[in-house]
Parts: structure tokens; sequence; C-alpha cells
């Protein structure tokens, strides 16, 4: 990434993941197999946002006892807000 330090790590993966590391790096989708594990971590971590801020929306509607909404429909509503609040 351009502008950031690196740290330098060294890591072991299973023989299957290296073989999937290999296979994103030859598909040309990613120029190395650092970049394909910063972009799984990226994507582990806008997850991990997205699961925090739909639990506080259903927390703060449970509390609230003011909804009609069905579960399913608030959850795709909170996920829609997810996107738009760049957390999906």
């Amino acid at each position: 990434m351009k502008g950031q330090a690196m740290a330098r790590q060294s890591i072991s993966v299973s023989e299957p993941n290296d073989e999937w590391l290999k296979a994103q790096v030859a598909s040309a989708e990613y120029s190395s197999k650092s970049e394909v594990i910063n972009d799984l971590i990226r994507q582990e971590r806008r997850r991990r946002l997205e699961i925090e801020h739909i639990r506080s929306e259903l927390i703060k509607a449970e509390q609230s006892d003011f909804t009609d909404e069905q579960p399913d429909d608030l959850l795709a509503n909170f996920k829609e807000e997810a996107r738009q609040d760049g957390l999906l």
C-alpha cells in the first residue's frame, strides 16, 4: 500500500491454503501473497464492523419496543444502512 509502512511478518500456512494463495496471485487479481492476505484481513475487519453495527442497531430496536417490522426486514434495513455508511 502506498504511503503506509508495512510490518514484515513470517507466517505459516497449510499446503491447501498455500496453493489457494498461489492461485490468487496466478490469476493476476493480486500481485503477491501478501496482497491477498492484506485484502482478506481488510474484508474481515469490515465484516466485524458490520456485525457490531447490526448488533448495536438490533439492541436499540429491542430496547425501544417501537417497531412493527419483522426480524428479517429489520436485518435487511440494518445491512442497507451499513452499506450506506461504508461499513459493508
